[in-house]
Protein backbone atom coordinates (compact mmCIF):
# COMPACT_ATOMS: atom_id res chain seq x y z
CA UNK A 1 0.00 0.00 0.00
CA UNK A 2 1.60 3.37 -1.04
CA UNK A 3 2.26 5.73 1.66
CA UNK A 4 -0.48 8.52 2.29
CA UNK A 5 -0.24 11.69 0.16
CA UNK A 6 0.68 13.80 3.13
CA UNK A 7 3.57 11.58 3.03
CA UNK A 8 5.10 11.94 0.03
CA UNK A 9 7.57 15.00 -0.74
CA UNK A 10 6.11 15.00 -4.33
CA UNK A 11 2.91 15.63 -3.38
CA UNK A 12 4.05 17.89 -0.80
CA UNK A 13 6.23 19.97 -3.01
CA UNK A 14 3.81 20.02 -5.73
CA UNK A 15 0.71 20.99 -3.09
CA UNK A 16 3.42 23.77 -1.89
CA UNK A 17 3.89 25.01 -5.76
CA UNK A 18 0.32 25.26 -6.58
CA UNK A 19 -0.39 27.76 -3.06
CA UNK A 20 2.32 29.63 -4.12
CA UNK A 21 0.75 30.00 -7.84
CA UNK A 22 -2.50 30.59 -6.27
CA UNK A 23 -0.72 33.34 -3.86
CA UNK A 24 1.04 35.15 -6.54
CA UNK A 25 -1.96 35.11 -9.35
CA UNK A 26 -3.66 37.87 -7.97
CA UNK A 27 -0.22 40.20 -8.36
CA UNK A 28 0.81 38.82 -11.21
CA UNK A 29 -2.89 39.55 -12.89
CA UNK A 30 -2.96 43.02 -11.50
CA UNK A 31 0.76 43.59 -13.41
CA UNK A 32 -0.62 41.86 -16.54
CA UNK A 33 1.74 39.02 -16.59
CA UNK A 34 1.44 35.35 -16.01
CA UNK A 35 3.88 33.36 -14.18
CA UNK A 36 6.12 32.11 -16.68
CA UNK A 37 6.78 35.22 -18.02
CA UNK A 38 7.27 36.12 -14.08
CA UNK A 39 9.83 33.33 -14.71
CA UNK A 40 11.44 34.78 -18.22
CA UNK A 41 11.61 38.15 -16.02
CA UNK A 42 13.83 36.80 -13.22
CA UNK A 43 16.11 34.86 -15.44
CA UNK A 44 16.34 38.38 -17.42
CA UNK A 45 17.30 40.40 -13.77
CA UNK A 46 19.98 37.62 -13.01
CA UNK A 47 21.45 38.10 -16.64
CA UNK A 48 20.18 40.89 -19.02
CA UNK A 49 21.32 39.78 -22.62
CA UNK A 50 20.64 36.22 -22.94
CA UNK A 51 19.74 34.09 -25.31
CA UNK A 52 16.26 32.07 -25.93
CA UNK A 53 18.30 29.16 -25.35
CA UNK A 54 19.82 30.03 -22.22
CA UNK A 55 16.81 31.52 -20.61
CA UNK A 56 15.32 27.99 -21.39
CA UNK A 57 18.28 26.07 -19.34
CA UNK A 58 18.15 28.27 -16.89
CA UNK A 59 14.47 27.53 -16.40
CA UNK A 60 14.93 23.86 -16.93
CA UNK A 61 12.30 24.48 -20.19
CA UNK A 62 12.55 23.96 -23.61
CA UNK A 63 13.52 26.63 -26.09
CA UNK A 64 9.88 26.14 -27.74
CA UNK A 65 8.23 26.83 -24.66
CA UNK A 66 10.47 30.09 -24.11
CA UNK A 67 10.12 31.48 -27.44
CA UNK A 68 6.15 32.65 -27.39
CA UNK A 69 6.52 33.79 -23.45
CA UNK A 70 9.47 36.34 -25.10
CA UNK A 71 7.45 37.04 -27.69
CA UNK A 72 4.36 37.82 -25.42
CA UNK A 73 7.11 40.32 -23.28
CA UNK A 74 8.29 42.18 -26.23
CA UNK A 75 4.45 42.88 -27.32
CA UNK A 76 3.90 44.33 -23.98
CA UNK A 77 7.31 46.40 -23.99
CA UNK A 78 8.96 44.66 -21.51
CA UNK A 79 11.34 42.90 -23.59
CA UNK A 80 13.17 42.86 -26.59
CA UNK A 81 14.19 40.12 -29.20
CA UNK A 82 17.51 40.59 -31.32
CA UNK A 83 19.49 38.11 -33.43
CA UNK A 84 22.93 37.45 -32.21
CA UNK A 85 25.61 39.40 -34.53
CA UNK A 86 27.62 36.14 -34.23
CA UNK A 87 25.49 33.58 -34.56
CA UNK A 88 22.07 34.07 -36.18
CA UNK A 89 20.36 31.14 -35.08
CA UNK A 90 20.72 32.79 -31.42
CA UNK A 91 17.93 34.95 -30.23
CA UNK A 92 19.15 37.32 -27.52
CA UNK A 93 16.63 38.96 -25.38
CA UNK A 94 16.99 42.23 -23.23
CA UNK A 95 14.53 43.82 -20.54
CA UNK A 96 13.58 47.21 -21.29
CA UNK A 97 13.21 50.09 -18.78
CA UNK A 98 9.55 48.53 -18.73
CA UNK A 99 10.54 45.16 -17.76
CA UNK A 100 13.18 46.76 -15.52
CA UNK A 101 10.54 48.80 -13.47
CA UNK A 102 8.16 45.58 -13.58
CA UNK A 103 10.48 43.76 -12.02
CA UNK A 104 11.52 45.70 -8.94
CA UNK A 105 7.86 45.30 -8.73
CA UNK A 106 7.74 41.99 -8.84
CA UNK A 107 9.14 42.18 -5.16
CA UNK A 108 6.21 42.19 -3.95
CA UNK A 109 5.49 38.79 -4.37
CA UNK A 110 8.63 37.48 -2.05
CA UNK A 111 7.49 39.83 0.65
CA UNK A 112 4.10 38.61 0.29
CA UNK A 113 4.96 34.54 0.23
CA UNK A 114 7.51 35.42 3.23
CA UNK A 115 3.88 37.54 4.69
CA UNK A 116 1.73 34.47 4.30
CA UNK A 117 4.18 31.44 5.52
CA UNK A 118 4.72 33.14 8.53
CA UNK A 119 8.15 32.35 8.57
CA UNK A 120 11.41 34.03 8.44
CA UNK A 121 13.52 34.88 5.42
CA UNK A 122 15.89 32.89 7.06
CA UNK A 123 13.98 29.85 7.18
CA UNK A 124 12.70 29.98 4.02
CA UNK A 125 16.13 30.32 2.73
CA UNK A 126 17.36 27.53 4.81
CA UNK A 127 14.35 25.72 3.32
CA UNK A 128 14.90 26.85 -0.16
CA UNK A 129 18.43 25.37 -0.40
CA UNK A 130 17.07 21.87 1.26
CA UNK A 131 14.88 21.80 -1.67
CA UNK A 132 17.78 22.36 -4.62
CA UNK A 133 19.99 19.85 -2.95
CA UNK A 134 16.90 17.32 -3.28
CA UNK A 135 16.80 18.99 -6.65
CA UNK A 136 20.31 18.43 -7.79
CA UNK A 137 20.49 14.95 -6.03
CA UNK A 138 17.14 13.46 -7.90
CA UNK A 139 18.59 15.53 -11.72
CA UNK A 140 21.95 14.21 -11.16
CA UNK A 141 23.56 17.48 -12.47
CA UNK A 142 21.09 17.43 -15.90
CA UNK A 143 19.69 20.74 -15.41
Amino acid sequence: MPLPLDNQICFTLYATSMAINRTYKPMLDEMGITYPQYLVLNALGEADGMSVGMIARRLALESSTVTPLVKRLEQAGLATRQRSQTDERQVQVDLTAAGRKLLVQCNCLNETLIERSGMTLAQLDALNRQVQALRDALSGGQE
